[in-house]
């Protein structure tokens, strides 16, 4: 991949260049079904490339979804078949908006969202792309998607937490592999790295994801949190030891058990419907 495939595939430093000529219009749609927010970025002309403002409308929708007691799980993904995301958009810009405190997409420094998102990935997650999908929880691949970090090509790294959360999904060793040389892996070879969780026909994408968004809205939101919670907390103490003696002070797994949700899933078990969460 030449500079020119590169320019704007990176999330990270070059935003500050970002911009358009024509009047903006809305870069981010969302349709909401039942407890479910899917947040499409909808700029298939650029590979759905994001500028900061488009961050900023990306950050609108998530702050609608960890608002919103009644949406329980989001999806995001790209419009088209070619891009879920190729990173930052880098054209000049008629005014030059501040990304949003939240990060690159609004999302990738937002840390206290306890909700879970899924990342349906649609066709190419390049620099800041790829550092999207790896801030949401769960990523579902479409067969034709691919990522990749080119960053080093043109002389930056990425900085929009890939490298950290890689790392951590893959391991150093295999995520150092990645970095350094700014190769581009498909959808079945991030699955066996173990950053994707699984890998479907294109076509059956977004239904594949919907699905999941659903089976987790049914369970409890609280124990949901708690388990979200649990992990990424638990990543940052120094031993199993260590996380499990700190867990009961965490705030979500202290809220599970205020609900009263436990309760109510037994009982529905023992009655043989449907539990009504309380959280």
């Amino acid at each position: 991949m030449g500079p020119e495939a590169c320019a704007d595939s990176f999330g990270s430093e070059g935003d500050a260049m970002t911009e358009e000529t024509n009047p903006p219009q809305p870069a981010v749609r969302s349709e909401r079904r039942g407890a479910v927010l899917l947040v499409r970025i909808d700029r298939p002309e650029v590979r759905n490339a994001i500028s900061p403002a488009v961050s900023t409308e990306c950050a609108a929708q998530f702050d609608v979804f960890a608002a919103d007691p009644s949406l329980r799980v989001a999806i995001l993904t790209g419009t088209g078949g070619q891009a879920f995301c190729a990173g930052s958009d880098l054209r000049p810009q008629p005014t030059k908006v501040p990304r949003p405190a939240t990060g690159f997409g609004g999302l990738t420094e937002r840390f206290d969202l306890d909700k879970p998102i899924i990342a349906a990935v649609n066709g190419v997650a390049l620099g800041g792309g790829f550092e999207l999908a790896l801030a949401c929880d769960i990523i579902i691949a479409a067969a034709g998607a691919s990522f990749g970090l080119p960053e080093p090509k043109i002389g930056l790294a990425p900085l929009a937490g890939g490298p950290h959360r890689l790392a951590r999904a893959i391991g150093d060793k295999r995520a150092l592999a990645l970095l350094l040389s700014g190769r581009t892996v498909d959808a079945r070879e991030a699955q066996v790295l173990g950053f994707v969780h699984e890998v479907v026909p294109d076509d059956k994408l977004m239904d594949t994801a919907w699905r999941l968004a659903e089976d987790i809205a049914a369970l409890s939101p609280a124990a949901v949190r708690a388990c979200k919670q649990l992990v990424a907390r638990g990543l940052a103490e120094p031993s199993v030891e260590a996380a499990m003696r700190a867990q009961a002070d965490y705030p979500a797994v202290k809220a599970m058990f205020a609900s009263g949700d436990a309760r109510e899933g037994v009982r529905a078990f023992r009655e043989k419907r449907a539990p009504e969460w309380r959280s």
